[in-house]
């Protein structure tokens, strides 16, 4: 029987119309914006300024902080002007702009397909590395990794926590790098490995990508103390949570860090670019995006350079189709809406995906029923629909004692109501209020 986590969950129509697209290499883009506030942590310091030249994996901002990270250029060209501009909802910040004159890289990275397998350097100086070429997680959280691989010293990891799980519908970015790039993302793998000074790590992908799992099953016995191992295809498994307790049969307690069951885990995009970082020095200026929808005339799995617009991303993939009614940053269970598609992709955008009239409109709210089906889904052992009504009559000291700010934000709750509530639009507004009252009682 196939391994899954325990409590709650659902089974979302998958949508994988992308499955089977190998990765496209998108041309370079004209020109590129480059936010400095793309991950979690202070936003980054500008180091350049208009008129400089640049090449691609120069250093244009550095961390701003413990919690921050460094920032390279993914094109070559002069630095146009460092602006205010929006993201793709509508929130303004710092922005880098960089015009493109053909492209040219670094000296110091390794641009050959040439695999390096052997590891050389200490732990903490691949940590260094990791936070030298600004690597975040790419499953979306966009946590600076090297800070991730440096929990607090009561904690000691024992073991490596692979997600290739893509749980998400309509997804398939990590997919298509699994069935790409299997033995770099196995390094990876040894290279986080060291970096915690752990002898064993699991790669869970779930049992909808066969053939990713049997790639990386018959590469992986060449990479001592790597596991693969095949999960029941369950939403939201990719949950660092989740897929500790499906993976390792231990839950992490209410409050408490992941690293406290032993366990550290990280997406299998941040291990491929942990692979490049280390292994070939070259920092994070290119992703995987899937592009996706119903109606897509070209939908596919792109390899772009940071920084590119959304809007131009999403013309090479054949334009919005007519009946678009909805464009999702991320996948359609925890992304959101997008309100400006002139925007640039960031380091944490995994997929672009578009929907019709049919998928993207809510069918009219109804009284809720008591039928507990928000309870059931639930991962987190919450009720959903207390935490919605707390938050919405302002309740925010009971709904602190209801435990809402363990709640994932996963969307089980809203998706199982068959009264079609907005159950979890009210409990981010909850959460959010809560955490600003955390935070004040904190300061105070």
């Amino acid at each position: 029987m196939l391994k899954t986590f325990r409590i709650g969950g659902i089974h979302p129509n998958e949508h994988k119309l992308t499955a089977h697209c190998p990765v496209t290499p998108v041309a370079v883009p004209r020109q590129v914006a480059i936010m400095l506030n793309q991950h979690i942590g202070a936003p980054a310091n500008c180091i350049v300024k208009k008129g400089d030249t640049v090449k691609v994996g120069t250093l244009i901002a550095e961390a701003g902080g413990f919690v921050s990270a460094n920032i390279h250029s993914p094109v070559s060209g002069t630095v146009s002007k460092v602006d205010k501009a929006a993201n793709a909802f509508g929130q303004y910040g710092t922005t880098i702009i960089i015009d493109t004159e053909g492209d040219e890289w670094e000296e110091s990275i390794d641009r050959s397909p040439e695999l390096k397998e052997e590891i050389t350097l200490t732990s903490q100086e691949i940590i260094k590395k990791i936070a030298e070429a600004g690597i975040v997680g790419l499953g979306g959280a966009t946590f600076p990794t090297h800070v991730k691989l440096m929990p607090p010293k009561e904690f000691k990891p024992t073991v490596l926590i692979v997600n290739a799980t893509e749980c998400e519908p309509y997804l398939t970015d990590d997919h298509a790098l699994m069935l790409e790039s299997p033995d770099q993302i196995l390094v990876g793998c040894r290279i986080l490995m060291k970096a915690i000074n752990v002898e064993q790590a699991y790669i869970g992908i779930e049992n909808n990508k066969p053939d990713a799992i049997a790639l990386l099953q018959q590469h992986a016995t060449r990479y001592p103390g790597i596991t693969i191992v095949p999960l029941r295809t369950r939403y939201p498994q990719g949950g660092e949570k989740q897929l500790i307790d499906a993976i390792l049969h231990k839950q992490v307690a209410n409050g408490a860090l992941p690293v406290s069951t032993g366990a550290i885990v990280q997406n299998v995009g941040t291990a491929f670019a942990v692979y490049e970082a280390v292994q070939k020095n070259k920092p994070l200026v290119d992703r995987i995006v899937t592009v996706t929808g119903d109606h897509i005339a070209k939908p596919g799995n792109y390899r772009i350079r940071l920084g590119m617009s959304m809007h131009e991303l999403i013309d090479m993939a054949g334009g919005l189709p007519d009946d678009c009614a909805k464009v999702i940053l991320g996948g359609p269970m925890m992304g959101k809406a997008v309100s400006n598609i002139d925007s640039p992709i960031s380091k944490g955008c995994s997929g672009i995906v578009i929907l019709d009239e049919k998928h993207a409109h809510r069918g009219a709210i109804e009284p809720c029923i008591r039928c507990g089906k928000c309870v059931s889904a639930c991962p987190m052992g919450l009720e959903p629909f207390l935490l919605a009504k707390l938050s919405q009559n302002h309740l925010f000291d009971r709904a602190e004692r209801e435990l809402i700010t363990s709640c994932l934000e996963c969307g089980c709750c809203s998706y199982s109501c068959p009264s079609n509530r907005p159950i979890l639009d009210y409990i981010r507004v909850g959460k959010n209020a809560v955490n600003r009252i955390i935070r004040s009682r904190k300061q105070s």
